[in-house]
């Protein structure tokens, strides 16, 4: 399918090449979050596709590189743990796009675009896309500045954004309740995996494939960690808990899991995998929870489900909207309904089985990375 898209839009892109930008990120290549997995995907296929693209990491790590995939990556420097780090980026990181000049401006995330003003005094030469992965505002992780520069940036995508990309019919709504401004559905995409046998997570974490529950994310609040925790400590079962991500720059809520665990054997905190380890947990699951109160489009959802597993998820409109009628469901928030709806999957294997027949096929044919990448230049191209 790739190298079919490829080809069909060969033609255009030699004919009509431009530069692109991505803005709003933290590091690419990386798994750090949501953002920089669609970031790496969408930039790597632009470049794939002919156009000039640059994206601009914070800072600097031991992995990045000046090029991946095609893909020129510029070093915005940052402060290295600061609660200006974002906002720091931000401006030297648009300060810089301005002044080297592209056709294309792809703003991620609301936070960035509080310095969208700037390009858009260029618009005579230059389009400005953002793509919206979520209400960050609504996040518990934010300070009071932070959540006003979230909220600014807002704002500065409708007033000064050529065109907004969505990632779910939820939040399509609340721009245009909010603000009467129109903006472009474009879901996040996943690949189809094959399913891995356990073997480092048997030689790290003794686990063995059915016999534990797994949790994929950033340890943040508002992914909702702590309600899986509570609930999970009620049920008497000999099935494991993972949880499986980073702190997410959240170190209180961090400290918060650490108590909250200690004491019980059964819950594993595995820190942030990537590669064969983390296929591997998807793999050999008994079911996935998404406990989260706030998601843009959660892709750990969209992974876990890609591999065939099993989905509890909160009741959140961009959770529902991904799974539909193919996952369980508990009232967000709700610790005990959680526990309940746990505890039910627990003991009833036939349910889970009878889901994990259908996810794969399901999600994969609903979401598709192709799809988000031609339907995102066919916006860059409309605006030329």
């Amino acid at each position: 399918m790739f190298m079919t898209r490829l080809q069909s839009n060969n033609d255009r892109k030699k004919k009509n090449k431009c530069k692109v930008v991505m803005i709003g990120h933290k590091i690419i290549p990386s798994r750090q979050g949501g953002v920089e997995i669609v970031v790496d995907r969408l930039a790597t296929g632009l470049a794939a596709d002919g156009y000039e693209v640059e994206a601009y990491n914070r800072g600097r790590s031991d992995n990045s590189e000046d090029y991946h995939n095609g893909v020129q990556i510029r070093h915005i420097p940052t402060p290295a743990s600061s609660g200006l780090n974002a906002f720091v980026y931000a401006c030297l990181a648009t300060i810089r796009a301005t002044v080297a000049g592209f056709d294309i401006y792809h703003f991620h995330a609301e936070g960035p675009c509080v310095m969208l003003w700037m390009p858009a005094l260029m618009r005579r030469r230059s389009r400005i896309i953002v793509t919206i992965h979520g209400l960050d505002w609504q996040r518990a992780k934010w300070g009071r500045f932070a959540s006003l520069v979230i909220r600014t940036g807002e704002k500065q995508a409708v007033k000064h954004a050529d065109r907004i990309i969505v990632l779910s019919r939820n939040i399509q709504q609340y721009f245009a309740d909010a603000y009467g401004r129109k903006t472009e559905y474009v879901p996040n995409g996943v690949d189809r995996p094959e399913r891995v046998s356990p073997e480092l997570i048997t030689e790290r974490f003794g686990l063995n494939g059915d016999d534990y529950i797994l949790f994929v994310a950033r340890i943040v609040p508002e992914k909702g960690l702590h309600y899986l925790i509570e609930a999970f400590k009620k049920i008497k079962t000999d099935k494991k808990l993972v949880i499986a991500g980073g702190s997410g720059q959240a170190d209180d809520y961090m400290r918060r899991i650490t108590e909250m665990t200690s004491g019980d054997d059964r819950i594993i905190l595995t820190g942030f995998v990537e590669g064969k380890t983390l296929a591997e947990l998807y793999s050999n699951a008994y079911l996935y929870v998404c406990p989260s109160d706030v998601e843009g489009m959660s892709l750990s959802l969209l992974e876990a489900a890609s591999y065939g597993n099993c989905c509890l998820i909160s009741d959140i409109p961009e959770n529902v909207e991904v799974m539909e009628d193919h996952s369980v469901t508990f009232l967000h928030g709700n610790t005990e309904d959680l526990r309940s709806r746990l505890e039910a999957l627990i003991k009833s294997t036939g349910r889970v089985d009878s889901l994990r027949g259908v996810t794969a096929d399901f999600i994969c044919s609903k979401y598709d990375w192709n799809r988000m990448i031609t339907d995102t230049e066919e916006l860059y191209d409309d605006l030329q």
